[in-house]
């Protein structure tokens, strides 16, 4: 931990136009994903998240623990999420039988059929805002520099994909 008043590493002209570069980038693909899905699926791309994450589990269902875990959201975003989704017909939420206490979230056939209708729309508009703009080494490049960012921040790309 630095001391207070201890001046930090600043970046460098390079690490500078990087970072800005990413952080414009990443808050403008993330607006685009979430309008195109509001447009197109009357969801916002995190809800999309959500579906995704569960088709990919087993049983199509997570720990709601375990989804938020996942998805780097508070339990209170979470169940906020849930619930909503649960009102479109899309999640239901059961106890967990080995806790009580726990619940799960479960996608619903209705979920599936809301997931399946996204998904073309949603990856269309992931190739135009990012892969579109991109060589072939440059998307293997954000792969491999993405891979080693998650590493170093203690999260194994198995855990998402």
């Amino acid at each position: 931990m630095r001391a207070m008043g201890d001046s930090p590493t600043w970046l460098s002209p390079e690490e500078r136009v990087a970072w800005l570069s990413f952080d414009l980038g990443s808050r403008l693909i993330d607006e685009a994903l979430d309008q195109q899905m509001q447009r197109d699926s009357a969801m916002p791309h995190t809800y999309y998240a959500i579906l995704v994450m569960l088709a990919s589990s087993e049983d199509r269902s997570l720990r709601m623990s375990q989804l938020a875990q996942l998805l780097r959201f508070s339990p209170s975003r979470l169940t906020h999420a849930v619930a909503s989704l649960e009102r479109s017909g899309w999640v239901r939420r059961e106890r967990c039988a080995e806790d009580r206490r726990g619940q799960t979230a479960v996608l619903t056939a209705a979920g599936s059929t809301a997931l399946v209708g996204a998904a073309p729309g949603h990856v269309a508009e992931v190739r135009r805002v990012l892969f579109d703009a991109l060589s072939d080494e440059q998307v293997r490049q954000l792969g491999s520099i993405f891979t080693s960012v998650l590493e170093h921040l203690g999260v194994s790309i198995d855990e998402i994909s």
